[in-house]
């Protein structure tokens, strides 16, 4: 079914480690989703949620793959929209409908999450912790396959071999999968990196809405202003760790 003989050019191996980069680069925001969402969970279930998140993202994602064509006929536009905003017969494909559809869904869950921060609410775990980790992993499902098709199509353009795609997928699966927990505690544990986290959401979560109607952003701007960010609030950590607050007071008001 696959070609190995394809991995005796070096061409190859090169484009697997860049497809490779560029998937833990777009994994990037999935971990994130999927460290704020299993910290819905009680803390002995963070490590299960995580693991069957990033399972299920690793599974479609090979299952897409298998389906290339279906992926690449889902570009076809269904229908046409005439709205005053976009160009003349704006065509609507099934891929512009699923980019709207979890664009709205990341704006609206990371909206809920950041009124419940400023609301100084406490995360809840219901009753019945089995329904409440069901409804955790099939929130994770939903935004696992937008991000997949976000990250197949991406694998498109660079690679046309799909073993190589496969392989690709699994390996930067498996990095994230050892770094999910480091970066959830992280970001669970620091208040201000959570809420720059919810933040880094709803920017994906317009730029896929954005998408759906042929605007694109340039990804490279996006992931600048995320680590540009987050390395400020790195260095803010590290102020808050040196300095007690009372001493970061102007002396002149002493």
């Amino acid at each position: 079914m696959f070609d190995i003989s394809v991995f005796s050019d070096p061409n190859t191996w090169i484009s697997l480690l860049t497809l490779t980069l560029m998937e833990i680069v777009l994994g990037i925001d999935n971990i994130i989703f999927i460290s704020i969402i299993v910290n819905r969970l009680p803390a002995e279930q963070h490590g299960r949620g995580r693991t069957i998140g990033l399972a299920m993202a690793l599974l479609f994602r090979i299952g897409l793959l298998l389906s290339i064509s279906w992926i690449v006929s889902l570009k076809d536009p269904l229908f046409t929209l005439n709205l005053p905003f976009l160009d003349a017969d704006h065509g609507v494909s099934g891929r512009d409908l699923i980019l709207f559809a979890g664009g709205l869904f990341l704006l609206a869950k990371s909206t809920t999450e950041i009124h419940t921060k400023l609301q100084g609410e406490e995360e809840s775990h219901e009753t019945g912790q089995y329904s409440t980790f069901a409804r955790v992993i099939i929130q994770i499902i939903l935004i696992d396959i937008v991000f997949s098709f976000d990250s197949i199509l991406t694998a498109v353009g660079l690679v046309d071999n799909v073993l190589v795609m496969i392989i690709a997928v699994i390996i930067a699966m498996g990095i994230m999968l050892a770094f999910a927990k480091i970066i959830g505690d992280f970001v669970n544990k620091n208040p201000t990196v959570k809420m720059l986290a919810l933040s880094f959401l709803i920017m994906i979560g317009i730029m896929l809405v954005m998408e759906a109607f042929h605007q694109e952003i340039p990804k490279g701007y996006v992931y600048f202003a995320m680590f540009f960010s987050l390395g400020v609030e790195m260095l803010n950590l590290r102020l808050r760790k040196k300095v007690p607050p009372v001493e970061l007071r102007d002396s002149r008001f002493d």
